[in-house]
């Protein structure tokens, strides 16, 4: 099996997203990861969702994907053609020993401190799922305390736009 990337655009209406994630649920596909926000033009949303499946499964999931009465365009988006990112809040112990080290660190992967108490500090990472894996295994030595990681987003690389096709055909 291999990760697969799906970029839905969507209508935006009530319930499409229950429908999107049950019919992964339907076919056992355990979803790794999904991204849903408003897309550039207003009424549609855009769902990323990051599954593990071989293509074949990928194919037929793709067709039932597009029997949704509210999906208007999917798009399997692969990484060497499209850019890939997460965002990630990070809670790590710190004292005065250590915070100077673990601001190094997170300079070093262009982070940043968004919050300092006497005994944590809060890091904010963007970046491809390597570079956040990376930062985390670096700073996991001085004690996470708490992690909050939002669902892949991604976007096909060129001047093609999803919607843009999509609404028009639409």
């Amino acid at each position: 099996m291999s990760r697969s990337v799906l970029s839905l655009l969507v209508e935006d209406k009530p319930g499409i997203l229950t429908r999107v994630a049950g019919l992964f649920a339907r076919r056992g596909f355990n979803i790794e990861s999904l991204a849903v926000g408003p897309a550039d033009i207003p009424g549609f949303s855009r769902i990323t969702v990051v599954a593990d499946q071989d293509a074949v499964l990928l194919e037929q999931l793709t067709k039932q994907l597009n029997k949704l009465i509210n999906v208007i365009k999917i798009v399997e988006l692969k990484p060497e053609s499209s850019v890939q990112r997460e965002h990630v809040l990070v809670k790590v112990r710190s004292d005065k020993q250590t915070r100077s080290h673990i601001i190094e660190t997170v300079n070093l992967f262009r982070a940043s401190v968004v919050d300092v108490t006497a005994d944590a500090l809060i890091i904010e990472i963007t970046g491809d799922s390597a570079k956040v894996q990376a930062l985390l295994q670096l700073l996991e030595p001085y004690g996470i305390k708490e992690l909050a990681q939002s669902g892949l987003i991604a976007m096909g690389r060129g001047a093609k736009s999803i919607t843009e096709r999509a609404v028009k055909e639409f």
